[in-house]
């Protein structure tokens, strides 16, 4: 058997900590990893992995091997970046992770010009406001927004990512306008699901922090779904700009606290550190950089249509 053409199976099923899980990554079958598993054990004549019916784990064989043939694969990897990028053309699979909306809103319509610009690159997009795992999953970039920490991964800033308090004049017109963050307690606040700070919304005012619990009658886990429900005047509701940033100028929602800003995030293009960055990596940044670098973002200065 050829154990070369194994290492990459095998890394697959460390990394995902399973057979079945190394097998949909490798598109492939459970049975078929698990056969490649115990052909490469036999001809190297040891074994790599300790099975349970719960989960998997490294022999201290298996640990060594995993050790060497790990940086065999990041090796090569780089190997074929570093000669990729003196092709001239970028090319291959790039696999991109983004917010939903964001990636709704901001980076589907620019995905034509992209790959008119760079034929030979294949665009996999992901949309989901789920925090992924790049190296475990395999994404080239992903677009995030808030505090980096993950300190193996760079991190490119692209635009601000700013939120707002707002209602819908006609709610407003009926329930009254709220003149202070503690008013909120009165008002139907209707919330993202995903808000990190759950029910409670955060305000700076003089240097300091207040927070405000909230509570309303609806949640999603969809900003669009959000700003569809304030603007039919279900309630108050936190959106970010680059979904309302039309509405707000347009007048059909109102910006409410403006003297209590909320925090101010920060959207990042993330990606693996790498001593040689894929060409068709540094293209696609150099290109969402160019079209969304800003101080103050497009979707916030625009004229409303």
């Amino acid at each position: 058997m050829d154990t070369f053409s194994a290492i990459p199976v095998f890394i697959a099923v460390v990394e995902n900590g399973s057979f079945s899980k190394a097998a949909d990554k490798l598109g492939t079958s459970k049975s078929a990893v698990s056969k490649r598993i115990s052909q490469l054990e036999n001809t190297l004549g040891v074994k790599l992995l300790h099975r349970t019916t719960r989960r998997l784990s490294l022999t201290e064989a298996g640990e060594h091997y995993f050790h060497h043939v790990h940086k065999a694969m990041t090796a090569a990897t780089e190997g074929v970046d570093a000669v990729t990028q003196l092709q001239g053309k970028p090319k291959g699979t790039l696999k991109v992770s983004t917010p939903m909306s964001f990636g709704r809103l901001h980076l589907a319509p620019l995905v034509t010009d992209f790959l008119t610009h760079y034929p030979d690159i294949t665009l996999n997009m992901t949309m989901d406001d789920k925090k992924v795992d790049l190296v475990e999953q395999g994404f080239d970039v992903a677009i995030r927004a808030g505090e980096m920490k993950d300190s193996t991964l760079i991190a490119r800033s692209l635009a601000s990512c700013r939120s707002v308090i707002c209602a819908s004049p006609e709610y407003l017109r009926k329930h009254g306008t709220p003149t202070t963050p503690e008013a909120l307690m009165n008002h139907n606040c209707i919330r993202f699901s995903y808000d990190y700070n759950g029910n409670e919304w955060v305000f700076h005012r003089d240097g300091k922090q207040q927070k405000i619990k909230v509570d309303g009658n609806y949640q999603v886990n969809n900003s669009e779904a959000l700003q569809a429900a304030a603007l039919d005047g279900l309630g108050i509701a936190k959106i970010p700009t680059f979904v309302i940033g039309k509405d707000i100028m347009n007048g059909r929602l109102v910006p409410l606290f403006e003297s209590y800003p909320l925090p101010i995030q920060t959207f990042y293009a993330v990606f693996p550190e790498r001593r040689h960055l894929p060409a068709k990596v540094r293209v696609f940044l150099d290109f969402i950089i160019e079209k969304l670098e800003s101080d103050q973002p497009y979707w916030e200065v625009d004229p409303p249509i």
